[in-house]
């Protein structure tokens, strides 16, 4: 509506019709009759305009005032304007026209008051409707207040619930600190521990390095001061005390698995050098208390020694072939199944059963032609050494490559490289008579000469050829002793092929 009065109030017809109608008067006289019809068509034409935008905007108006607004107006003012405007300008217009007229106004005031009525049925409904939207309004205003205290409340005890929360975390963030400070600090302990640790190991390892090597130069420098090998005049201190144990040995990480290795070879090297330079010793003087053949006892001592590896060497493959079996199955870990094996091996050498080796060497010397012993006696009087020999032959076959004894016999040529001749042996001779102690190789290396007797002659020696069938000491099977320790023998080697393996439990000790 406001866009069409400004078009109006900014539109030149008021003005072209206000300037029409002064030169229409002007001229009227002047002009013909046809052209004051014409100008009076005009400006009816113009007023027409006039009056249909101000239609338009009485009818916007109204509009803009509801259903029924302004109805006062028009019935007061418009209605009767028409009326007399009407009759006025059109004083030829008949009775008729005038009362159609006043019937029409009648008609429109009916339905203006029929529309009044029913507008006020609609307000009074819409009312009604209003009443019952508030009353529901306020009650979901009540609801909405109830709904926020309990907010409040539950705002308030979850405040209360997150404080207390807080409390507690704060606690446990304090907690926590002061238990990583104390794993920090325990952490800290526990690597000076190890290092502590690794460097007493290191100094152990390094102390039984150098007393190897101590009493490998010590035996050195003793034979080289005397002259022979090892003498009997040599004998220390140590050759009266007891046989001493092998060497413990025990698993260490793989970094240092070849240091360890290197060790555990040179003390079993210290050890073997120690049953040549006091067991062996120990047990010849335990021997000429019945024998008084010096090289009888010698190569009992001997066949002794080299039965003893022989023996051991068999338990080790049938030891280790028993321990595989188990391994087997169980074996997990970074390191392959033969490392495992030697590993568990050398951590368990006390499961090796080194009686039932020694009675196995007893019973082999007991048939050996080449040896003779009085029938009132037995070689179990010698298990003490047989014993330690086994043992440490056991231990030899841990290492990579193990330690063996050189292959010899009667009546072979000397070696320089293998042998050391003995203080009574015949220096020009070329044969051996006898050994008296076997030579300790390593992958076919020499690395411990052993000792033996050459004389001229040795192939027809009667010594070397000593049999128990010629000797006159050959009738045994009085002594009741030996008897017994074939028949312990014997029902040993049924209860170990009875019983079980010595290492069924290898997985559960591991685990």
């Amino acid at each position: 509506m406001v866009d069409t009065l400004r078009r109006l109030v900014g539109s030149e017809t008021c003005k072209i019709l206000h300037e029409k109608l002064d030169d229409w008067y002007k001229d009227y006289h002047i002009n013909s009759c046809d052209e004051n019809l014409s100008k009076c068509c005009e400006l009816i034409e113009l007023n027409s305009k006039v009056q249909g935008q101000l239609f338009t905007i009485l009818s916007m108006t109204a509009r803009q005032g509801g259903h029924y607004g302004g109805i006062d107006t028009i019935k007061s003012r418009f209605l009767p304007w028409l009326g007399t405007c009407f009759s006025v300008s059109s004083a030829n217009a008949s009775p008729d026209t005038s009362f159609s007229l006043l019937q029409e106004s009648l008609e429109k005031e009916k339905k203006l008051r029929e529309l009044t009525s029913t507008q006020e049925q609609e307000m009074s409904m819409i009312e009604s409707q209003l009443a019952s939207t508030r009353l529901e309004l306020d009650r979901v205003k009540q609801d909405l207040a109830e709904t926020q205290m309990e907010l409040e409340d539950t705002k308030t005890k979850s405040a209360t619930t997150l404080l207390a929360t807080e409390d507690e975390i704060l606690q446990l963030r304090a907690d926590l600190m002061s238990s990583k400070e104390i794993a920090a600090i325990n952490e800290r302990k526990l690597e000076i521990l190890n290092d502590h640790e690794r460097q007493i190991r290191q100094l152990k390892d390094e102390i039984c390095l150098l007393s190897t090597e101590k009493s490998l130069l010590q035996s050195r420098l003793s034979r080289s001061r005397s002259p022979s090998p090892l003498p009997l005049s040599s004998r220390s201190p140590r050759a009266s005390r007891s046989p001493s144990p092998l060497p413990s040995v025990r698993s260490e990480s793989p970094t240092s698995t070849r240091y360890n290795l290197a060790t555990r070879h040179a003390q079993l090297v210290s050890r073997f050098n120690d049953l040549y330079a006091s067991d062996r010793l120990d047990a010849q003087n335990l021997l000429r208390r019945y024998i008084e053949d010096l090289e009888l006892v010698q190569r009992i001592l001997f066949i002794a020694t080299m039965e003893s590896f022989h023996a051991a060497k068999l338990a080790f493959r049938q030891f280790k072939l028993r321990v595989r079996k188990s391994l087997a199955t169980c074996h997990i870990g970074p390191e392959s199944l033969e490392d495992s094996i030697t590993s568990y091996i050398v951590r368990n050498l006390d499961l090796y059963d080194v009686q039932s080796s020694v009675n196995e060497v007893i019973c082999s010397m007991n048939v050996n032609p080449k040896i003779a012993f009085p029938p009132e006696v037995d070689f179990v009087l010698i298990s003490g050494f047989i014993r330690e020999v086994c043992r440490l032959s056991f231990a030899m076959q841990t290492l990579d490559p193990p330690l063996d004894l050189v292959f010899c016999s009667d009546g072979e040529l000397f070696s320089e490289s293998k042998y050391r001749r003995s203080f009574d042996s015949d220096f020009s001779a070329p044969l051996v008579l006898y050994h008296i102690w076997p030579a300790l190789q390593e992958n076919d290396c020499i690395i411990m000469k052993g000792e033996a007797v050459t004389r001229r002659g040795a192939l027809w020696s009667p010594g070397g050829n000593k049999s128990r069938s010629s000797s006159p000491m050959r009738s045994r099977s009085a002594s009741p002793s030996r008897n017994l320790v074939k028949k312990r023998s014997m029902k040993m080697n049924e209860k170990k092929k009875r019983q079980l393996s010595p290492v069924s439990t290898i997985c559960d000790i591991d685990q």
